[in-house]
């Protein structure tokens, strides 16, 4: 049923690539370039090396540092050792990442030397303190080099039990407290076979996918993994820069992108984009946020590609529902706002508050039943409980299931939802309406303290270079696409707004000034 069926954990994607495709490339940054043998023998030596400290299995190994190929040797490397791998968000604060290595306990800190005045703000505050290996990933080898003096290049060979975890990552904090996802080997394959029995993830040994969306989100670390699963050559941007995105797909000529959708605004609208031939492309997977239908169209007929768009959770361990390429249809705009189907193996359901499923059409939170889910939150009992029902997993997305095609739309975050003199707004709907004002790059519907309707809809709005528009102009033009009651009583303007590394809107920093003492959980 598999793809690969001797493949059992995420490390034996390394093992048998190694066998079967020695010489293959499996990694690129820069001028570097890596085949799956030395991969493999990589990993090895680094899994030795993890053992020469006396680590031992289940422990937590996490690794502070943008892509690189490092990323990959260590996190396959601690496979090796039996070990759990934690990708650290290096875009937070000292502050943030305390709690987080507080509840992770790593034994091993791998830092790349950019990153080492950062690991030492967090270690100052730490409850215990790790050891910490430096590396340098702009070296030849990593800078690993000393550390792996002397250890063996042959594999360990540890059993592993498939309920081993086999990697931690923690939610990006944008709803409050950081959350550690634990996802399992076991999780890991089931979610490789759904992506197997799928046939618009058909990924060959020919296919080259561009690694830009960083290592700490499960967009940028899951994806590589599927595509080296698929004997597929994975190509390393370290961190987002447009210019550098544009450049390294002449170079490389990848044949896969996965993008977010503000990642790929700010790649079209960067002024080499006109001179980039974006000829090698043949898919973009995007995902991450919502993405508006004229941002889409024109991606579409700038890049000339086929474009998948990918609906998941970290929860999930991968995609939940895929809007397939041929379910791309330029002249039904409205399917374009769709997130798809599920996957194989995957179900979803729509239920109400109470947890009864609603017919289609209806407006409900999003149930997920799937193979591939997490398996708890990491001491947190009660966050885990609270979303995990019966196999189930609580998405906290609304939306609804088309009556005519049975495609799926996420209308909202539930937590999103505005309340406003009884009736339910869904931000999502107020965004997509200013979208469509010209004047308009990015907009955020958040709801307010009000003393007559309870909330009231506010709009931040980010307009775009050179262009102007009042907020009565806005309230017009918002009025011809949206109900009365949707339309915002408030915008305000903004420069930019707030986001996290992966392009999604923080929302709960746009709420928390207006909240704070009004009686909302902020969040």
């Amino acid at each position: 049923m598999w793809l690969h069926a001797d493949i059992h954990s995420v490390p034996d994607i390394v093992r048998y690539r190694a066998r079967v495709s020695p010489e293959k490339t499996a990694l690129i940054e820069s001028a570097r370039r890596v085949t799956f043998l030395e991969l493999d023998e990589t990993t090895n030596r680094v899994a030795r090396g993890i053992q020469r400290e006396g680590v031992p299995p289940d422990s937590v190994i996490a690794f502070l540092g943008k892509n690189s190929i490092a990323f990959f040797e260590i996190m396959y490397g601690a496979g090796k050792a039996g070990c759990t791998a934690l990708p650290l968000n290096w875009r937070l604060a000292a502050a943030e990442l305390v709690p987080i290595l507080d509840d992770a306990l790593p034994v091993i800190v791998f830092v790349d030397k950019e990153f080492k005045p950062l690991l030492d703000a967090v270690l100052a505050n730490a409850s215990k303190v790790p050891k910490v290996v430096m590396f340098d990933a702009s070296q030849a080898d990593s800078g690993l080099g000393p550390w792996l003096r002397d250890c063996e290049a042959s594999d360990p060979g540890l059993p592993s039990s498939p309920d081993a975890i086999a990697m931690l990552m923690y939610t990006s904090g944008t709803t409050g407290k950081a959350k550690g996802v634990e996802m399992s080997h076991r999780g890991m394959d089931y979610m490789r076979l759904c992506e197997s029995l799928e046939p618009a993830f058909q990924w060959g040994a020919d296919d080259v996918l561009l690694m830009v969306m960083p290592n700490f989100h499960l967009l940028g670390a899951s994806l590589p993994i599927q595509s080296m699963y698929n004997g597929s050559t994975v190509s390393i941007l370290p961190a987002l820069d447009p210019g550098k995105l544009l450049e390294i797909i002449q170079r490389d000529r990848p044949t896969i992108l996965v993008l977010a959708p503000t990642v790929i605004q700010m790649m079209l609208d960067h002024p080499a984009a006109a001179a980039t031939d974006f000829s090698a492309v043949r898919l973009t997977m995007y995902a991450g946020s919502p993405i508006s239908s004229q941002l889409l169209k024109r991606a579409m007929l700038e890049m000339k590609c086929e474009f998948m768009q990918f609906y998941g959770a970290t929860e999930s361990l991968g995609a939940i529902t895929i809007l397939r390429p041929a379910q791309h249809d330029l002249h039904n705009e409205e399917k374009l706002r769709a997130c798809g189907t599920p996957l194989p193996l995957i179900e979803l359901k729509v239920v109400d508050s109470g947890g009864d499923e609603l017919p289609d059409g209806q407006i409900g939170e999003f149930r997920v039943r799937s193979p591939a889910l997490f398996v708890r939150y990491r001491n947190q009992p009660e966050a885990t409980g609270s979303v995990l029902d019966s196999g189930w997993y609580r998405t906290g997305d609304a939306g609804y299931r088309d009556k005519s095609d049975g495609l799926l739309y996420i209308v909202d975050r539930v937590k999103d939802m505005i309340v406003t003199g009884g009736e339910n707004v869904y931000s999502a709907e107020v965004e997509q309406a200013l979208a469509k004002h010209p004047a308009v790059a990015m907009s955020a519907a958040i709801g307010v303290p009000d003393p007559r309707w309870g909330e009231k809809v506010l709009a931040v709005v980010v307009l775009k270079k050179g262009s102007s528009a009042t907020a009565e102009e806005l309230n017009q033009h918002c009025r011809g696409l949206i109900a009365g009651y949707k339309v915002p009583k408030e915008f305000q303007f903004a420069d930019a707004l707030p986001v996290s590394a992966t392009g999604k809107i923080l929302k709960r920093v746009l709420r928390d000034a207006m909240w704070q003492g009004n009686g909302r959980a902020v969040g």
